[in-house]
């Protein structure tokens, strides 16, 4: 039934796909149909179930005891209008700089419903979305936009970059703008007023409610397709409609969610958009880091003006990553080479190093195997051509911090070095390894 479920479901996305294909600079006025009873179950099936409980305190289990029964009651709510959306409950968590960061839990049923009309609304922007864009995508990656980076600077041997950062994007972004650029493409009122009170349900917070004036609902399923949909607008549409056209030089604009850089053949042209950026932005409540959104030259170690010649030239970080250049091993030609950023790598060890400490106590076995599974994580995102020296850092040290704690277990079993290479050989860590090539023909080194 399930598998009959998803190819019904994957047939109406086709009809919707084709529809904005055929329409794309209209609106689109009856798309609440497609959502009924097997959309929903779909729409369950995709929504995480291990997740936090929101301000119902009903956990994933609970709700799927009776779950035709409370979808078919979801969904009549959903079509009559009389849905309420319940308050997302924020938690904190530390950021990389010990700063706290805001996160909401959405109710289990809710992130179901959102997960729902998300899967209507991704599916009539990815017509419209443009290549520039990766985060948050279907078939698009971190690691796709760092190879489309990489591969225009590689190719123009370097060039002036400018990286953005939008204060507070998701708290800030503003409600009005927002459901003015889904006018021009979504226009069914069922959706739309669904996502109207999505905006307006608040935080809960120590038990105090607050009303939310701006921003997506934090943590919510439907918060990334909302977000792209505004920076689609604000800086995808608007930079290669209005902006490449008036520039001399080349240029490239890489956007992952919030996070994005731009790469000028031309200083003028580069100076020109930065000067531009902070008016742009403002028009529509935004506002970009006064610190972290700068102008920069990105040129190889003494190529360029007296300016930019340097021992090591000039870097920038962008999804976790520094940009640096390194020499091909024939040492004929620069390329662009991302490295794990050190306020990563050494969140990574912290992270690694405290939960050692924590559990430490467990039995090997399962302490093994959770490690493995951290340090495989940290190989699928950062394992890139030329970084395999900071993997190795990095199974290093988590080595070291496993032997650490396992030798302050007991005082009275301690762990000798003997001891812990009979159980290396026991329980082997897994070795650093490179997942992503970004330069298939050159080797890592």
């Amino acid at each position: 039934m399930g598998d009959q479920n998803s190819q019904t479901v994957s047939t109406r996305l086709r009809r919707i796909e084709e529809l904005a294909q055929r329409r794309p600079k209209m609106a689109l006025t009856t798309l609440g149909h497609y959502i009924d009873m097997e959309w929903l179950r779909e729409a369950q099936r995709r929504t995480r179930r291990d997740g936090a409980s929101g301000v119902d305190g009903q956990t994933a289990e609970e709700y799927e005891r009776d779950l035709e029964e409370n979808l078919q009651d979801l969904l009549g709510r959903f079509k009559t209008g009389s849905y309420y959306a319940p308050p997302v409950k924020r938690r904190y968590v530390p950021k990389a700089d010990g700063s706290p960061r805001p996160i909401g839990i959405p109710t289990y049923e809710d992130k179901i419903l959102q997960r729902a009309v998300a899967m209507v609304l991704e599916t009539i922007y990815e017509q419209d979305f443009l290549d520039c864009s990766y985060g948050y995508r279907p078939g698009r990656s971190a690691h796709q936009a760092i190879q489309a980076w990489n591969s225009w600077m590689t190719r123009r041997g370097g060039g002036w970059v400018i990286e953005l950062d939008i204060q507070g994007f998701f708290d800030h972004l503003d409600h009005r703008h927002l459901r003015s650029f889904l006018d021009q493409r979504v226009r069914d009122g069922v959706l739309r007023r669904t996502i109207h009170k999505w905006l307006k349900a608040g935080v809960l917070e120590d038990g105090q409610w607050r009303r939310t004036k701006e921003g997506t609902p934090q943590g919510g399923v439907v918060s990334p397709i909302l977000a792209n949909i505004y920076l689609h607008e604000v800086l995808d549409l608007w930079f290669h409609e209005e902006v490449l056209p008036r520039l001399s030089g080349d240029a490239i604009l890489v956007r992952y969610a919030d996070d994005a850089i731009l790469g000028f053949a031309s200083e003028s042209d580069a100076r020109r958009v930065f000067a531009t950026l902070p008016k742009r932005f403002e028009r529509f409540g935004l506002r970009l880091h006064p610190e972290k959104t700068r102008l920069l030259p990105f040129h190889p170690p003494g190529a360029g003006g007296p300016r930019e010649r340097g021992p090591r030239g000039r870097t920038f970080d962008f999804l976790g990553f520094t940009f640096t250049w390194r020499r091909t091993l024939n040492r004929r030609h620069w390329l662009v080479q991302p490295q794990t950023a050190s306020s990563r790598l050494h969140r990574s060890l912290r992270d690694l190093s405290e939960w050692c400490r924590r559990h430490r106590h467990l039995p090997i076995p399962e302490q093994h195997r959770v490690l493995c599974r951290k340090l495989r994580g940290h190989y699928a995102y950062y394992g890139m051509s030329g970084n395999a020296r900071l993997l190795r850092v990095l199974a290093w040290q988590a080595t070291r911090s496993w032997v650490k704690w396992l030798r302050r277990r007991s005082q009275r079993t301690r762990i000798t070095w003997r001891r812990w290479a009979l159980l290396r050989d026991r329980f082997p860590l897994p070795a650093a390894r490179i997942v992503h090539r970004l330069f298939p023909s050159v080797s890592n080194p």
